[in-house]
């Protein structure tokens, strides 16, 4: 196994989902309680197919690197797979595929997971919780395995720093976010840095029950499912006192413009807006579609694309995190057109945020983000990821309920004055990588 097999989309995408989609089922019961070693647990009962779904999200993201060893979360999320017990890298993956299971998982900025998909009849199921239990409390790190995935990631930053979508995506995160660590990217140096003992370290101090929220969805009990939970959770070490993540600061405005021979431009716009849990988020949520989210219905695309052709694909949205997520307008353009096209788009978002969606913005929006929640809840995988980020984050064990009444209650002025304390434009930051 290796790292190439945890995306950090897994998580981002998720995330996404519970924080900036429509979120809104009836009937979908979530347990919740405490294990006696600190760890949250989160549960859901679904009888339809013979499937458990696990997931265990540590704060362990990449916000918790130490200073100079940016990349550090996700080597050690993706070495947990590179042999445990007396169980080498070869035989862990042959023992779990004689399973019939699935282990995953991912990295962001917050946290760091290990997901496992497992058939729910006791053998099979027993078999596969016994080797993820094994995966998370007796992890060996060899050396041998941390040299040639520090290999792979230093090769694939030399390569992505080549492109241009990869440069504007560094250098905005830093720019909106000057001196923290959600602005901080993995860099040759500081993956050549790190050490085996760095590795240990930091799982030690991260992989902890106290640190833990564990999802379940499947074909269980919630007797089974507590038993599952204390077995997990009672193997995990004892852990530390985590560092507490520095407050984010708005950035000053300005524009960045990184030289790049390529022939589009690739712009990004935004500042720090909106953290998991705000008040706000549905005003931003319902607004945004308007603006940005909503694909050919939104005024961007209207007006960069549909009416003056300066881009193919225009978009925005807010991306909530423990702490203020960003908000983000992201298109590509010509070199020769740039000027224009952001021209048109800082119009259209000044114009936005004087007047708020109109009346029938307002109902379409609604009306696309309530009635798409059932294609986004068609599933155990799905009703996982929503699970686990509103068990990580603490949303409210009935925002799955909630979510209709609360995106058709937002008005028009909510919207407006939700984008006026989210989205000071005097703190936007504009990044163009391949500029003139």
């Amino acid at each position: 196994m290796t790292m190439k097999k945890h995306p950090v989309k897994t998580i981002f995408s998720f995330l996404v989902l519970v924080c900036f989609s429509a979120l809104a089922t009836a009937g979908v019961k979530i347990e919740h309680w405490t294990t006696a070693t600190g760890a949250r647990v989160y549960f859901v009962e679904t009888r339809g197919l013979p499937m458990l779904d696990v997931q265990l999200d540590f704060a362990a993201g990449n916000a918790y690197a130490p200073p100079g060893k940016a990349g550090l979360p996700g080597l050690t999320r993706g070495l947990l797979e590179a042999g445990a017990g007396d169980l080498d890298e070869e035989k862990l993956a042959e023992r779990m595929t004689d399973t019939g299971a699935q282990l995953g998982g991912g990295v962001d900025n917050d946290r760091a997971s290990m997901t496992l998909r497992t058939l729910s009849a006791k053998p099979e199921r027993d078999a596969a919780l016994s080797l993820m239990r094994t995966v998370l409390s007796a992890p060996t790190f060899p050396q041998a395995v941390l040299t040639r995935e520090k290999e792979r990631s230093i090769a694939a930053i030399r390569e992505a720093d080549t492109q241009p979508n990869a440069i504007a995506a560094k250098r905005f995160a830093a720019a909106i976010y000057p001196d923290h660590p959600y602005g901080v990217s993995a860099t040759a140096e500081s993956v050549a840095a790190i050490t085996r003992q760095d590795v240990v370290d930091f799982y030690q101090q991260h992989y902890a029950a106290k640190n833990v929220a564990i999802s379940l969805i499947g074909d269980i009990s919630r007797s089974e499912a507590e038993a599952i939970a204390n077995q997990l959770s009672q193997v995990l070490p004892a852990g530390g006192t985590l560092a507490t993540l520095p407050s984010v600061a708005l950035p000053e405005s300005q524009m960045i413009k990184v030289a790049h021979p390529a022939a589009q431009s690739h712009v990004h716009i935004g500042l720090p807006a909106v953290r998991c849990g705000d008040a706000d988020y549905f005003s931003l949520l319902v607004g945004n579609y308007s603006l940005g989210g909503g694909g050919f219905a939104s005024r961007l695309m209207q007006e960069v694309r549909e009416k003056r052709g300066y881009a193919y694909s225009v978009s925005s949205y807010f991306y909530p995190q423990l702490l203020a997520g960003p908000f983000d307008i992201n298109l590509q353009t010509k070199r020769s057109q740039v000027n224009d096209a952001l021209k048109v788009v800082n119009d259209v978002l000044i114009t936005f945020m004087a007047q708020g969606p109109t009346a029938k913005e307002l109902v379409a929006a609604k009306k696309n983000l309530v009635d798409g929640l059932a294609l986004r809840l068609d599933s155990n995988a799905k009703l996982l990821g929503y699970l686990s980020t509103i068990g990580f984050y603490g949303l409210p064990l009935t925002y799955l309920d909630d979510f209709p009444a609360r995106v058709n209650a937002v008005t028009i002025a909510q919207v407006r004055d939700a984008f006026a304390r989210h989205v000071p434009r005097e703190h936007l930051v504009t990044v163009v990588v391949a500029a003139d």
